[in-house]
């Protein structure tokens, strides 16, 4: 049997269309679906129940985010497998049907597929650790975009794959659809609950797949609406992780950089935060220039500037705690 768990937080509508797509597409496999509410959502509770009845619905009673969320369906799940799904996901071509078998026969540790935009264009399910966490600074103004071209020049290996062919083994998967083996879970442990939101899954990955390889299946689909649930509910824009600038940005670097920590060590870390920290200049010079040779006025668009700066002065306060390595919830949403 498979465990499904979906997290809630005030989403229940984007919920309601995940479970018909799920009824919808899977008819040839056993199944339990685990509601996690982060939010305390009486009226979401009502509407989802009434229409689905026989779904678990579990109350963490205060705002856990991803980690803890998961953990306590987990816990309650009874499946040989467990899926971690987005309430922002709907389930295409029976997916599921044909996705559990397999994953079941392979000894794999754990399986994601291939992501679709709302318009079908694809997006990334599967990831390569870099040394260090570099693919992080990727996301840097200037910085970012001089990294790129160097790695294509000495033609480094990309951090992700944007579209998976066939089966394409990688070392962690995109949590919108992550699918895991429930026997390995005594030896890897469970998701990070120091982390609140974003990377906790690429830190638990890294555990998981010491116990086996992590597979994408490239010909299977599920349609991820990325990032509309945090979007909403932290009244950010953009999608995917490259706005640093907001305070789902300031989660974003504070989780970032607690799984370098936790991955790749204090050295990494700090050698992490202080490019992070040299991208201040770089960016503001970097906007002056591009400004004037757009005859535009020299700081015009500095809200992003001060939004990076506050974000990394946040980062620096946390940093002797995230050294110390001692259990901390890094909520900052």
């Amino acid at each position: 049997m498979l465990s499904i768990i979906i997290v809630n937080f005030n989403s229940a509508d984007l919920i309601l269309d995940c479970l018909k797509s799920i009824k919808d597409q899977t008819r040839a496999i056993a199944y339990e679906v685990i509601i996690v509410d982060n939010s305390s959502d009486t009226t979401g509770r009502s509407k989802i129940l009434s229409f689905y009845p026989e779904v678990q619905w579990l109350e963490m009673g205060y705002n856990g985010g991803f980690a803890r969320a998961n953990n306590k369906g987990i816990r309650e799940a009874k499946g040989d497998a467990i899926l971690l799904l987005n309430p922002d996901t709907i389930i295409l071509e029976n997916t599921l049907d044909k996705v559990y078998p397999l994953f079941m026969d392979s000894g794999a540790a754990a399986c994601g597929v291939q992501l679709l935009n709302e318009d079908q264009s694809f997006q990334i399910a599967g990831n390569f650790a870099m040394k260090g966490g570099l693919n992080y600074l990727l996301p840097l103004p200037y910085i970012g975009n001089f990294l790129k071209n160097l790695g294509n020049l000495i033609k480094v290996k990309k951090p992700n794959i944007g579209e998976a062919k066939d089966v394409q083994e990688v070392d962690w998967i995109n949590g919108a659809f992550l699918m895991v083996r429930s026997s390995i879970l005594s030896k890897s442990g469970l998701l990070d609950e120091d982390f609140f939101l974003y990377a906790e899954e690429a830190e638990w990955c890294h555990r998981l797949k010491k116990q086996g390889k992590m597979l994408i299946y490239g010909d299977f689909h599920i349609l991820h609406l990325q990032g509309e649930t945090a979007n909403e509910a932290y009244q950010s824009e953009g999608k995917g992780y490259y706005n640093l600038y907001d305070k789902k940005g300031r989660q974003l670097i504070i989780s970032n950089f607690l799984r370098i920590r936790k991955q790749f060590g204090v050295g990494w870390f700090l050698f992490d935060t202080i490019i992070y920290t040299l991208g201040i200049p770089v960016f503001i010079i970097g906007l002056i220039i591009e400004n004037l040779i757009g005859l535009k006025m020299p700081f015009k668009n500095f809200g992003a500037v001060g939004g990076f700066v506050k974000n990394v002065f946040v980062l620096w306060t946390y940093v002797p705690r995230i050294i110390q390595g001692k259990p901390h919830f890094y909520k900052l949403l």
